[in-house]
């Protein structure tokens, strides 16, 4: 028996933790997601976590709902994937609900589950995320920076390709091992980039903003050396520079500075006002060509952990 199989008084505030959800169970996050959005003006859980509800099971991945008599307050996902990493997790309480301890509630519920070994991302730094982060006893230990720039007027020299290599856009199904591969070996440094699977990228496939026009790869002979996978937001009106990585024998001849341009021009020529991109703030290399291209930090998203 476990503590969910405990008679409780209406209204007490249970955890119940599940390895896949109903339709009705996805339905209910996805509206309690949408909420919080509305009011924090973000998600409070990432697109990978977002993707991971439907489905059915997937290996490592857990969802933890609080309720209060019968009524869905809170969410939680814990992933346990990554071989060296401790669990990551994201979470989110409704706005209406906060500061009756539901965050520490599910927060506790998940340092139980994960054996006091976590990570949980706070999308947006907000306030309240880096007190409960304290209360848990969890530190400051990542910071992934949302960088925008106008794409009205985009103003960029053409782009120069290395000698030998050639861009052509992504064909679903028959790119996709290759891609798979070369995201692998472009991510190794980047646990939850790098391990993306055929599921994965079906998944982002199968979503209704996939273009594989804006999917640009670059190869040197038949050699899938580097790729910009770019994204359009069409509701809020971005465009995102999702994916963008060279593979590390491709590094340093300006192929990424290319392949960005290409993915920027392409987005621009939809008309869209603005570009995003995520990238972390410690890699400075990569924070100072963005800045150079017109790039600044919009928003800060931060992980805590436990001590290590």
């Amino acid at each position: 028996m476990t503590s969910d199989d405990i008679a409780r008084p209406p209204g007490a505030r249970s955890i119940e933790t599940l390895s896949a959800l109903s339709a009705e169970q996805t339905e209910a996050v996805l509206a309690l997601l949408a909420e919080a959005a509305h009011t924090d003006g973000q998600q409070a859980v990432s697109e990978q976590g977002r993707l991971q509800l439907r489905g059915g099971a997937r290996e490592g991945v857990s969802h933890l709902l609080l309720t209060t008599g019968g009524e869905l307050l809170g969410y939680a996902q814990l992933e346990d994937t990554d071989p060296v990493e401790a669990p990551a997790a994201e979470m989110v309480v409704h706005p209406a609900h906060r500061g009756h301890g539901h965050g520490r509630a599910l927060g506790s519920a998940l340092l139980a589950a994960s054996g006091k070994r976590l990570r949980v991302w706070a999308h947006g730094g907000h306030s309240a995320a880096r007190h409960l982060a304290q209360v848990l006893g969890l530190t400051l230990f990542r910071e992934l920076r949302q960088m925008r720039r106008p794409l009205a007027g985009l103003d960029l020299p053409d782009p120069v390709l290395p000698e030998g290599v050639s861009v052509r856009a992504f064909e679903p199904g028959a790119d996709d091992a290759a891609w798979l591969a070369a995201n692998a070996a472009a991510f190794a440094h980047h646990p939850e980039q790098g391990s993306l699977t055929q599921r994965d990228l079906d998944d982002r496939k199968a979503e209704a903003w996939f273009d594989p026009a804006g999917f640009f790869l670059a190869f040197r002979e038949d050699r899938l050396i580097g790729f910009h996978w770019t994204k359009v937001h069409a509701e809020e009106g971005i465009g995102e520079v999702y994916v963008l990585g060279v593979a590390p024998g491709a590094q340093g001849g300006g192929l990424g500075k290319a392949l960005t341009t290409i993915g920027l021009r392409h987005l621009a020529a939809q008309a869209l006002p603005t570009a995003m991109l995520y990238v972390d703030a410690d890699n400075k290399a990569a924070v100072s060509v963005y800045e150079r291209l017109g790039f600044l930090t919009y928003e800060t998203d931060l992980m805590y952990r436990t001590e290590t």
